[in-house]
């Protein structure tokens, strides 16, 4: 007992030393500056031990229900609170009004529908400039208890709720926006003159909603219109001649089958009417009644059902830099005007069904961009492409075309202007070309000096089947070809030479029918091979050193190579820095295994063994053969002493 005593001492003077100590709190925030973190740590409040002039609490991601002085620890200095994706369902009434310096409040991703059922407003966000109440829930009615006291209030976002309708009174409380976000609502209907008083509203986005249409449009000040994934079947501004100031316009996704009626007076840049249901344009009546489009910049009307442009349409566009027409019904195209379209750079009348395209001299200077792929193009003037002087990117693939020899090129210039379409077209002398894309277009031949004087960059003639390349095809493009891809054409040998081209640097040649490579010299620098799909067996011992030199990437599965024929080839790929991507699909063919066998796995001395395996076959059945010779040598000389012996006794 003595003895335990002394024990007991110590313990309880431990215990109440510890006790005397304060307790030692490890807040999970984190606090930089002024700045707290406590996202996603499953909190309910704030810990109380935080700093006490915080400018911006990040609580989002946490356990809160109840938003109130306590969940805050009573701070009111906050210049920004983040508390979205919580489960904010009450929050206290007038909790903001003490908080002056309030600049930014997120309550987005959170049960505020519960909290309006109340129909409590939560007091005056009075210093607030920027509110988001998405994905909260909320449906007609229930934002107004929410916006009523916003003096301030410029920034606004209601995504994602269950909001049918826009009344009048809805932002009777927040005067001062300049921004409001609507995407992902159900709003069937906007009454009159709902956005009437904000006077300083300048971005709008209605985005995928259930509008109809809009009937009278006079939103003078606004900028920036959102409309797209609606229902519209009509879009008509007001019959004012005051200038509007809107600047984006975005209609796409909707079911108009009609160009919309814009202002008259607009300063429009962009706009946007694909995936609607566009069938024609108007361009009847009076002039001064049109829209003017002198500040268009980009015109998308993909995805309509246009059957015909015509050049009177763009007569206004005075500033026009990119025209979307592609995945209509286009079946030709044509600029004759040389007043027209001088700004455009890019022109996309992609998948149309387009059998005729003209463009006169003079036209269309500054375009630098053309897609024509999917079309029906088989007949176009030939020098149709060297009438567009600053042409650098050039997409042609999945039409009929057929370029002109040098033979039935015209050199005539008294024939230049000449407008009826030939059986070819021709690409020399495009002098800014740089970008070229003939794929899928059947082409038969590829004539000599098909590109001479064009200073192409990248070539693409991949899946045109029995391609008959000549040697001096691409003649004239030694100096700035870099990507060739002549990948499905079914070659079993290439003709071109390649060693040529000294700027050369990827080369695409899988998917054929290839026994052998090119021949390349040691001023080829190719960086990038694909080989995949072809038939090649046996790679040069040249080749393989001169790729060498310069190859950073190989592709070459499916190929029937041999493993002990292609021991160069095996030693580049295990020993020099060459990535082979398709690696695991890079097989050969051993005499000693029944499947064949990754190149990875495969190794001098398999070879060397198997070498010396049928050298020793061969000798061992040398010698059985000798023996075999022997044996008849002595059998056949016996055979004759016998015969002689029996002879002689007689």
């Amino acid at each position: 007992m003595a003895v335990l005593r002394p024990l007991f001492l110590l313990t309880v003077s431990c215990c109440l030393a510890a006790s005397a100590r304060p307790p030692r709190h490890l807040p999970p925030c984190t606090v930089v500056q002024m700045d707290v973190f406590c996202s996603n740590l499953s909190l309910r409040s704030v810990p109380t031990n935080l700093p006490h002039a915080v400018h911006m609490l990040d609580l989002s991601r946490n356990q809160v229900q109840n938003l109130s002085q306590e969940t805050l620890a009573y701070h009111t200095g906050f210049h920004h609170l983040k508390l979205h994706s919580n489960k904010i369902h009450f929050i206290q009434p007038g909790l903001f009004k003490d908080m002056p310096d309030l600049k930014v409040l997120d309550l987005s991703r959170n049960h505020l529908n519960v909290f309006a059922l109340s129909k409590i407003n939560i007091g005056p966000l009075t210093a607030v400039h920027s509110l988001d109440l998405s994905n909260n829930g909320l449906y007609t009615g229930m934002s107004d208890y929410f916006l009523s006291d916003c003096p301030v209030l410029e920034n606004l976002s209601l995504n994602s709720n269950s909001i049918t309708k826009i009344s009048q009174n809805t932002f009777s409380g927040s005067l001062s926006l300049t921004k409001i976000s609507l995407h992902n609502n159900v709003i069937l209907e906007i009454e009159d003159r709902a956005f009437d008083l904000l006077n300083h509203l300048t971005e709008l986005d209605l985005s995928k909603n259930s509008i109809s249409c809009i009937t009278d449009f006079n939103l003078y000040n606004l900028t920036v219109l959102n409309l797209s994934q609606n229902s519209l079947e009509l879009f008509q501004s007001s019959g004012s001649t005051s200038c509007y100031k809107l600047q984006s316009l975005d209609l796409s996704e909707n079911k108009m089958s009609h160009f919309p009626l814009l202002p008259v007076d607009n300063k429009l840049q962009y706009l946007d009417i694909s995936r609607n249901r566009l069938q024609s344009i108007n361009v009847t009546g009076k002039p001064e009644k049109r829209a003017l489009f002198r500040y268009l910049r980009h015109l998308d009307m993909s995805y309509n059902q246009l059957r015909s442009l015509p050049e009177s349409f763009f007569y206004c566009m005075l500033s026009l830099e990119v025209l979307n027409v592609s995945n209509n019904c286009l079946g030709s195209f044509s600029v004759t005007n040389q007043n027209l379209l001088q700004t455009v750079k890019i022109v996309d009348l992609s998948f149309n069904s387009l059998q005729s395209l003209t463009f006169k001299e003079n036209t269309l200077p500054l375009l630098e961009e053309l897609f024509l792929q999917g079309n029906d193009l088989t007949t176009l003037h030939h020098q149709v492409f060297q009438r567009l002087p600053s042409i650098r990117h050039l997409q042609l693939q999945q039409n009929y075309l057929e370029i002109c020899s040098s033979d039935q090129i015209q050199q005539d210039p008294a024939d230049q202007d000449q407008q009826d379409p030939a059986d070819c077209v021709s690409f020399t002398s495009v002098p800014n070309l740089q970008f070229l894309n003939l794929s899928k277009n059947n082409l038969r031949t590829l004539p000599a000096n098909t590109f001479t004087n064009t200073p192409l960059k990248v070539l693409d003639l991949s899946l045109n089947p029995g391609l008959d390349m000549d040697q001096q095809s691409l003649s004239g493009l030694e100096h700035s070809l870099v990507h060739l891809l002549l990948r499905e054409n079914n070659i079993s040998s290439l003709n071109t030479d390649l060693s040529s081209l000294t700027s050369l640097r990827h080369i695409d040649l899988s998917t054929n029918q290839l026994t052998t490579l090119p021949v390349w010299n040691r001023e080829s620098s190719i960086e990038s091979l694909n080989l995949q799909n072809n038939n090649l067996v046996t790679l040069e011992s040249s080749t393989v050193l001169v790729l060498e030199r310069s190859l950073k990437t190989l592709y070459m599965g499916s190929n029937p190579l041999s493993c002990c024929s292609n021991l160069d080839f095996l030693h580049m790929v295990q020993h020099s820095a060459v990535v082979v991507p398709d690696i695991e699909t890079v097989t050969c063919v051993h005499d000693e295994y029944s499947e064949p066998v990754n190149i990875e796995k495969v190794t001098q001395e398999m070879c060397h063994q198997a070498g010396i395996q049928n050298y020793i076959v061969a000798v061992i059945l040398m010698a059985l053969l000798l023996m075999v010779v022997l044996a008849l040598l002595v059998k056949c000389c016996h055979a004759r002493k016998h015969k002689h012996n029996r002879s002689f006794s007689a």
